[in-house]
């Protein structure tokens, strides 16, 4: 059987990518009668679904941002377990994006595919290891793939605030970051670090926090900011503030005097965008595989055939030709950087 036979049971369409011989889609981008969802970004993880299936972790985020009644009826599948639908065998397999995340692994007819919604290779405290699945096909992200993108050791940019931290005391460091992942990554890696002091958060990062806390991720002493308390005088500044990135510059963020201001984010590799963001204190931390996690990844899945989606899909597409592998854009749509 040729590699060929994977197009005719799994393929592309305008809701999304669907898998025919079990009926469903994987993070359609729009409502449908069954959805198999990688993870709890706002670009993979939509209401409006009749049934959906993920797993337990990605569920309670999903009922977080989105309610109770995100969706029609809620499936848990754990990380590992084997399930049949239709004439498929589903398992979900850790992505190492962010809590919850997970690679959809699919067999039907002698075939195996891959679809890795977002993943990281590197380490990450708050979420479960990516495992690597050896398959035919392989549909993989692309939202650093281009060579520019290395992103550094987590741990050592987290070194880099703690340790401005300690040069400017009695300053405010206000680091923006996402509000699901990210931020909670942020928070564990100072913990890990050493940090023990409080850590502030904006108000839109409280309910997720909370949500990782339930889950088993010990977060430490989180302390909220009320917006509408004006700080009084003579009130020690918090050392360390976490905001949505919007926050950094709007008016919330003149409550600080003096701040230091921070981004955490993989885009902060490119000198353009930490201009553009205008922040003291650029932390190259991301939740994504950057450009040679990409292509070890992709080699080492010994996939015959690639897709490519979500990103710098072309660069990654000739990249690996020039590699002598069979790869293509699908260029779905409905997915951006919200993890990022």
């Amino acid at each position: 059987m040729n590699s060929l036979a994977i197009n005719r049971w799994l393929y592309p369409t305008g809701k999304g990518l669907y898998c025919e011989a079990g009926d469903f889609f994987i993070d359609p981008a729009v409502p449908v009668e069954r959805a198999v969802i990688t993870h709890g970004h706002s670009d993979h993880a939509r209401p409006g679904h009749a049934k959906v299936l993920a797993t337990p972790e990605t569920i309670e985020i999903m009922k977080t941002r989105l309610g109770p009644d995100g969706a029609g009826t809620f499936e848990p599948l754990a990380l590992g377990t084997k399930l049949r639908i239709g004439g498929v065998e589903i398992r979900l397999a850790p992505a190492g994006h962010i809590l919850g995340s997970a690679q959809v692994v699919l067999e039907h007819s002698g075939r195996r595919a891959v679809v890795s919604g977002d993943y990281k290779r590197s380490p990450d405290p708050t979420c479960t290891p990516f495992e690597l699945v050896a398959c035919d096909l392989f549909v993989t992200e692309a939202t650093f793939a281009l060579p520019v993108f290395k992103h550094e050791p987590a741990a050592g940019e987290v070194g880099h605030l703690l340790a401005s931290i300690e040069r400017n005391l009695g300053r405010t460091h206000l680091v923006g970051v996402y509000g699901l992942g990210k931020c909670q990554r942020l928070i564990k890696l100072c913990r890990e670090a050493g940090y023990t002091a409080p850590i502030h958060l904006h108000g839109a990062m409280v309910e997720l926090c909370e949500l990782y806390q339930r889950l088993g991720i010990d977060l430490g002493e989180l302390r909220p900011i009320d917006p509408t308390a004006k700080a009084k005088r003579g009130e020690e500044a918090p050392a360390l503030v976490l905001c949505p990135p919007s926050a950094v510059s709007d008016r919330w963020s003149r409550r600080f005097a003096d701040p230091v201001t921070g981004f955490a984010s993989g885009w902060m590799r490119i000198r353009g965008r930490v201009r553009q963001t205008g922040v003291e204190l650029p932390l190259v931390i991301s939740d994504h595989a950057d450009w040679p996690e990409l292509l070890d990844t992709i080699v080492a899945t010994g996939a015959e055939d690639v897709w490519v989606t979500h990103g710098r899909e072309d660069a990654l597409v000739h990249q690996l030709g020039l590699m002598g592998r069979k790869a293509k854009a699908l260029s779905l749509a409905g997915l951006d950087d919200e993890a990022e």
